[in-house]
């Protein structure tokens, strides 16, 4: 173990899509929309949808996890800590980190999962981030993974058409060198808007979820306020000014919200990463989604500024800064 108090760097990243992809083409065939409608309220394109036989939330969770371990250049075995972000799991029990444990035949370690369904990939990023400044674990996967196709009420046309499948990972690290890494992360829920976003009932097993149900204008509302807020805290507690970022990655869920985050950092949407185009709303997989394409395509480059941001229904809100 490390002896100077470690920070918690980003040493690999890799993502997972399903192979069929909807179109907003294919959505007007099921449900009375148009891909005109569709792109002017949400900005999105298409969506990829889980084989139902197959892709299974913690398949494609440790897909993502077998190209972040390849890009850190680490093996299942040096792994000691696995945390999970989704409200779309297999079962009930076990939790999809243990799933993903078995999967990718990880030894014995610490394995849970971090349902806080939109924000859920930064609520698992800070909880890794103790676990490495606290000495308790040195390489960490933190896993972003949703089959958000199997809560989705298809006849519903405002709340199908938003959404999609796949699983983002990064391996978290000890690293010596403090400055980069994690820098700060902040966590926010407000039970009392619990019911503008929510789920109909029942559980996340195949046949028995329930369906998701939105009250889009106040989900929206408070994504806007939430979000401006979160970049003046955060930005605050690090002592970090807003003309240090260098990219914006922020949750996938539209267009106009992710436009409102970089107006108020002052940043061009070219300093944005989106993938919202193609990927829809992926829940607690839209940010390691979006992270990994843009350390992929060689936009985001190591010793760079990131700042990532989430609203979610709880209602939850996350934000955090990491210097890549």
């Amino acid at each position: 173990m490390l002896h100077d108090a470690p920070s918690a760097v980003i040493a690999g990243t890799g993502s997972y899509l399903p192979v069929k992809v909807m179109t907003n083409a294919d959505m007007a065939k099921i449900v009375d929309t148009n891909d005109e409608w569709i792109v002017a309220r949400t900005g999105i394109k298409a969506r990829h949808i889980a084989d139902s036989e197959y892709e299974t939330t913690s398949f494609m969770a440790s897909e993502a996890a077998k190209k972040a371990l390849e890009a850190a250049q680490l093996k299942p075995e040096d792994i000691d800590a696995i945390i999970v972000a989704t409200t779309t799991p297999d079962l009930t029990f076990p939790s999809v980190a243990a799933q993903v444990q078995a999967m990718l035949g990880v030894p014995p370690c610490v394995a849970f999962d971090v349902q806080a369904v939109c924000s859920g990939f930064l609520y698992a990023l800070s909880v890794a981030d103790k676990f490495i400044k606290t000495k308790s674990a040195e390489n960490i996967l933190v896993i972003g993974a949703e089959r958000m196709s199997k809560i989705l009420d298809w006849n519903d046309r405002t709340t199908c058409v938003l959404f999609g499948d796949g699983a983002g990972a990064v391996v978290l690290k000890a690293h010596g060198d403090t400055k980069r890494g994690v820098i700060a992360t902040n966590l926010y829920a407000d039970g009392r808007l619990k019911d503008i976003l929510l789920t109909s009932g029942g559980t996340a097993t195949t046949g028995d979820a329930g369906m998701i149900q939105m009250q889009g204008k106040d989900v929206f509302k408070y994504a806007v306020t939430f979000m401006a807020e979160m970049v003046d805290d955060i930005l605050k507690q690090a002592d970090v000014k807003r003309e240090e970022i260098n990219w914006l990655v922020p949750h996938q869920a539209n267009l106009r919200i992710i436009s409102g985050a970089a107006q108020k950092l002052g940043l061009p949407m070219e300093q944005v990463i989106i993938t919202l185009d193609s990927h829809g709303n992926t829940s607690a997989a839209s940010i390691p989604l979006a992270l990994d394409q843009g350390v992929r395509d060689g936009r985001i480059k190591q010793g760079q500024m990131l700042l990532m941001e989430a609203v979610g229904g709880g209602l939850t809100w996350a934000s955090a800064l990491v210097r890549y």
